[in-house]
């Protein structure tokens, strides 16, 4: 191996090291339980619509529940409980270690920041993913749960089933990933990362009034236009009065929608990377 690749190598197999100590820790933390909570709450809500279609008899409309479940994942699932949920993987990272005062310890271990900051953002990555993409599976599987199977097999292999599944397994991933590389720089850079998440929150939450190029300066933006249903949205119906402050913006294409944010996220980590380098540490002023 030449020399000028043992620095790679070296950076790897330490992403990896730090990637097995953060990602036991992220998934099993004590104060991680209310994620868990919120990720499978969806899971819960649909079952119950499915038993009570079971015990009730009526008629499933498939078409119908698929549009439930678009908006049921675009207004809640992604903008509240993946949101939130970010929020509480990510900025833990570093804002955790240094609140429970155990940061110094990786800071004093033979490591380049860079690469330290890197570890724990994909350790986030990958937690978040398995959480809230396993949370997207469970609740399809719950929601359809009460079709009848040839029904059922019709809409998975022949519908478009298995590709609405695979999108929105798909946004759930890109949501932790454009979402958690925000709140892990707010984590490094901020020493009350709090106040630069409501503000997020606040933007996007109120995206869908914004022109159509701010739109586009949002992360939720881009995960809307991923996912395969629209959503229907009591905003735009005719007669709500808001429907006269709201605007449609046209979607992004896929492929636009995807390096979006992984460009933005790519950003956001070379930002913090920058700042990591500087970082010091104080527990007596935290």
């Amino acid at each position: 191996m030449s020399l000028t690749r043992l620095p790679w190598a070296l950076w790897w197999a330490q992403i990896g090291a730090v990637l097995r100590i953060e990602l036991r820790k992220t998934l099993l933390a004590r104060r991680g339980w209310w994620i868990y909570l919120a990720a499978f709450a969806p899971v819960l809500m649909f079952g119950l619509h499915s038993l009570v279609k079971l015990k009730s008899g009526e008629p499933c409309d498939l078409g119908r529940d698929t549009h439930i479940f678009a908006a049921v994942f675009q207004f809640f699932f992604v903008r509240l409980v993946i949101f939130f949920g970010c929020v509480g993987i990510f900025m833990n990272l570093f804002r955790g270690e240094v609140l429970e005062k155990s940061l110094h310890y990786y800071f004093l271990a033979p490591i380049r920041r860079e690469v330290l900051l890197a570890g724990k953002y994909v350790s986030g990555v990958l937690a978040a993913g398995l959480i809230f993409g396993s949370s997207t599976v469970l609740q399809t599987a719950a929601l359809y749960w009460h079709f009848d199977s040839s029904q059922l097999r019709e809409f998975l292999y022949q519908g478009h089933g298995l590709e609405y599944l695979a999108s929105y397994v798909g946004v759930a991933i890109l949501a932790s990933i454009g979402y958690g590389s925000i709140f892990l720089a707010a984590g490094v850079m901020l020493r009350n990362p709090l106040v630069p998440a409501f503000v997020v929150f606040v933007w996007e939450a109120i995206n869908g009034f914004l022109p159509p190029l701010l739109q586009k300066i949002s992360v939720i933006y881009y995960l809307k236009s991923l996912c395969p249903v629209e959503a229907p949205s009591a905003v735009v119906d005719q007669g709500n009065p808001l429907s006269l402050i709201a605007f449609n913006a046209e979607p992004a294409a896929a492929a636009v929608a995807i390096f979006a944010l992984m460009a933005l996220s790519a950003v956001v980590l070379v930002i913090a990377g920058l700042q990591v380098r500087r970082m010091e540490i104080n527990y007596g002023t935290e």
